[in-house]
């Protein structure tokens, strides 16, 4: 049985930072991932969006992480070269009713420190796209996109070069705490292939159950997982707009959006499709689920046609929240916490996990320093 550091147990875009952080730290992390590749889980069925900061809870770690996140994230792309565009976005009330909500998030942006908001009249934010419907709008201009396929490699790149190893096709199968650290079965072998000193538990969707699986563990520090699917669905043709748009947010999500890519390529979504407990994960999209789309985007952009939406892609998210509850925060669990040395678990990392990443691996590097 090897001997190692530090394992960070998956290698979407918040494990790959935060085997960055440590490898930086100089502990010769060893990063474990189930998939054949890196970021094939959710990861690289998103948005891509560079989230500003505006829809969180004051004072959540989603909030504080958020902000940190997209300034790091910002300042990281332009000094590699990563694919991004700080293209700005609309958060549009379509509604004299929903004016309201408009302020309330207006109020809850500033109160998280994004003070680079305008709200706008109909005239204003159709001066800006004037295929948009609304009577009132949202202007963030520190929301952007990103290259996420690029954002991943060059993370991988860097943690490489600072002593990072990569092992795919490795499902971490069982753990056990023991006196020294944590011994670690891979792909069902019952008999431990390491022993960690540290580890970091980043496998997104799977977080939950993986804690659940450390023998020793105490499990009423594992949360209850809870998926939604969302589909994106793209438009058949070259959109009228520049910006992203995105209708208030609704129970679960930020309600059908509009993307676009760096090509100037549209997408619509996602929607909230909750999947039952033990469900498998189905990334198909129902073409059927256009009506429902087609209604959603009319409401700000009535010159959609009918037959330009065609099926995209899915992800599913992983949340701590079900159904008609209120959303969770981001749960960074240290030993300080559940009192395991040397153990950090991720839970709950959906959006804005992306644009948070870089700040992530910053608390997760200060969780391990101070244990």
């Amino acid at each position: 049985m090897d001997t190692v550091d530090c394992v960070v147990i998956g290698a979407g875009v918040v494990g790959l930072a935060v085997a960055r952080q440590l490898a930086l730290a100089g502990l010769e992390p060893l990063i474990i991932e189930r998939h054949r590749a890196i970021g094939m889980e959710t990861s690289s069925r998103n948005s891509e969006v560079i989230h500003a900061g505006l829809y969180y809870a004051p004072g959540s770690l989603k909030a504080r992480l958020c902000l940190r996140g997209r300034d790091l994230l910002y300042t990281w792309c332009q000094q590699r070269g990563i694919a991004h565009r700080r293209c700005g976005k609309l958060i549009v009330a379509t509604h004299e009713a929903q004016r309201g909500e408009l302020e309330v998030l207006e109020r809850r942006a500033i109160d998280n420190g994004v003070n680079d908001l305008r709200l706008l009249e109909r005239a204003e934010a159709q001066a800006l796209e004037p295929a948009l419907h609304c009577v009132a709008a949202l202007l963030s201009p520190s929301t952007g996109i990103i290259d996420s396929h690029a954002y991943l490699l060059s993370l991988l790149g860097d943690a490489e070069a600072h002593g990072a190893i990569l092992a795919t096709s490795s499902a971490v199968t069982a753990m056990r705490l023991v006196r020294n650290g944590i011994q670690i079965c891979i792909n069902d072998d019952p008999e431990p292939l390491l022993l960690a000193r540290r580890a970091v538990n980043a496998a997104g969707l799977h977080a939950p159950a993986l804690a659940r699986a450390i023998e020793g563990f105490p499990t009423l520090q594992v949360p209850a997982e809870h998926f939604a699917k969302g589909s994106y669905f793209t438009l058949d043709g070259r959109p009228p707009f520049s910006r992203l748009v995105y209708p208030l947010p609704q129970p679960g999500g930020l309600g059908v959006h509009l993307t676009l890519d760096l090509a100037g390529q549209a997408r619509f979504g996602p929607d909230v499709e909750w999947l039952e407990p033990g469900q498998p994960f189905d990334y198909a999209v129902d073409p059927a689920r256009a009506a429902a789309f087609h209604q959603a985007i009319l409401d700000y952009w009535p010159g959609l046609r009918p037959g330009q939406l065609l099926p995209g892609y899915a992800g599913i998210r992983p949340k701590l929240a079900g159904p008609g509850a209120p959303a969770a925060d981001f749960r960074l669990d240290g030993p300080q916490s559940h009192g395991v040395p040397g153990l950090v678990n991720l839970f709950g990392i959906e959006s804005p996990g992306l644009t948070a990443s870089l700040a992530i691996a910053e608390r997760v590097g200060a969780l391990l320093a101070a244990a």
